[in-house]
């Protein structure tokens, strides 16, 4: 099929205003799984190890051909540095498979994360990128960067935003939302403050404001939930954000960190619903988390990728305009690892 024939629905209308990204991702809760690990015995590391490498899905082609790709720095901090492409999905299956083959698809990427590790390890940069953001994807044209997936599946992603911001990506995730069912149920329930009253199409929950332990089902009509906002996808953000944060908590209190049984069950659990690069397996997870010992929460620092607001494309979709100049200062503070000193500047850390 070819891309001018290719037809991908326009997403719902944008507001016109900013929103602060304050979440987290699933990857940092393998990250906190991997620093218990390293605490307990060998023997259960190999497990741990034998489990995640055995029931994650490997994606064949991460990455785009190498002649297309910015070339990492060899010395400096910028070396050590690691950035890492999250996409989160709302289906798996055969469409989603495709898509990670390289393939084009019906499968959109509907949560766009990019995780930058710097040199000294002190901190976590999660910078959420609007979905509808309208960029130029390589080989197509303008169009809504959740399209460069049912383009040409995950390597049109990373050459996508590699092209960007003149960055490399080291590792990619792709995170199903089954997911947060599985882990909800493995944690007995999370607890989460809910903003507002909502009930949901998916499964007809109905949530109330205020603390709320959600089991697995309603976890999952938690994040997947859009539509019974006035603001659509930025609530459904909102809201992942949230449940995550209460994920990660649940899994770094005292009763999980202490407790092996229950830190296998989440790695069983949350693994057949991850798909990761060929060089992000269990060793390199592991490394990474124990190279990240000294964080915490308070030392993740998440936002959104600045823009120039909304618009409208030339065939009537809603789009999120891309600000060129916070995709350049971005770029450079990426390459040079001072993205720190970049969002303290730009009021964003």
């Amino acid at each position: 099929m070819s891309h001018a024939s290719m037809s991908i629905e326009a997403d719902r209308p944008v507001p016109a205003r900013r929103r602060r990204n304050t979440g987290r991702s699933i990857l940092l809760v393998f990250l906190a799984i991997f620093v218990i690990a390293a605490l307990s015995s060998v023997a259960f590391i190999a497990n741990l190890a034998h489990t995640f490498n055995s029931q994650t899905q490997s994606i064949p082609q991460a990455f785009p051909q190498e002649r297309f790709r910015p070339v990492k720095p060899t010395e400096g901090p910028a070396a050590q540095a690691q950035n890492i492409l999250l996409l989160g999905s709302d289906s798996r299956g055969d469409g989603l498979n495709l898509a990670e083959a390289g393939d084009p698809s019906n499968q959109r990427s509907d949560t766009i994360m990019w995780l930058h590790v710097p040199a000294d390890r002190h901190h976590l940069y999660l910078m959420s990128i609007m979905r509808d953001m309208w960029v130029d994807i390589p080989g197509v044209g303008p169009a809504k960067i959740n399209a460069a997936m049912a383009y040409g599946g995950v390597p049109l992603v990373v050459q996508t935003l590699e092209g960007l911001f003149k960055t490399r990506i080291d590792h990619v995730a792709v995170i199903d939302f089954q997911g947060f069912k599985s882990v909800t149920d493995a944690l007995g329930g999370v607890q989460v403050n809910v903003p507002l009253d909502f009930t949901s199409v998916h499964g007809n929950f109905t949530f109330k404001a205020g603390p709320q332990k959600l089991d697995g089902d309603q976890a999952l009509a938690f994040v997947r939930e859009r539509y019974a906002f006035v603001d659509g996808d930025y609530q459904r953000v909102k809201d992942q954000q949230l449940f995550l944060r209460a994920v990660l908590n649940e899994v770094m209190s005292p009763a999980t960190m202490t407790n092996p049984f229950k830190v296998t069950t989440l790695v069983k659990e949350i693994s057949p619903y991850v798909s990761v690069d060929s060089t992000l397996n269990a060793a390199t997870l592991g490394a990474l988390a124990l190279s990240l010992n000294g964080v915490r929460g308070s030392d993740v620092i998440a936002f959104t990728l600045p823009t120039l607001g909304t618009g409208t494309s030339a065939d009537g979709q809603s789009i999120v305009l891309a600000d060129d100049n916070a995709l350049t200062a971005i770029g450079k503070a990426l390459n040079n690892d001072t993205l720190g000193e970049y969002l303290q500047t730009a009021g964003l850390g």
